[in-house]
């Protein structure tokens, strides 16, 4: 059974992965007011979730995954030093319409 919760803040080196990926995706995109990154933990892991505006979601990505790719790349390499796994899930932002 997996458990998502959502990470307060315990882990100074998971703290230091969320604001990074969070600051990579505010430098690429158009609109960094939307950007939202969440983790959460999984059985042996961290998941974090970069949530983006619908416009944004192709800058974060890249061409053919690139730019996305380098940064589960990024985490892959901390997550050596860190002794602890990390996941990236971009999400496309709902536009909230009534």
């Amino acid at each position: 059974m997996t458990q998502t919760q959502q990470r307060a803040g315990e882990n100074n080196g998971v703290t230091n992965m969320v604001e990074l990926i969070g600051d990579i995706a505010r430098a690429l995109v158009d609109l960094p007011d939307s950007v939202a990154v969440e983790s959460f933990d999984e059985e042996d892991s961290t998941v974090i979730r970069l949530r983006v505006a619908p416009t944004d979601i192709g800058k974060v990505i890249g061409k053919q995954g690139r730019t996305a790719r380098s940064m589960r790349t990024i985490l892959s390499a901390a997550s050596m030093k860190l002794k602890h796994r990390f996941a990236l899930d971009i999400v496309e932002e709902q536009s909230q319409q009534s």
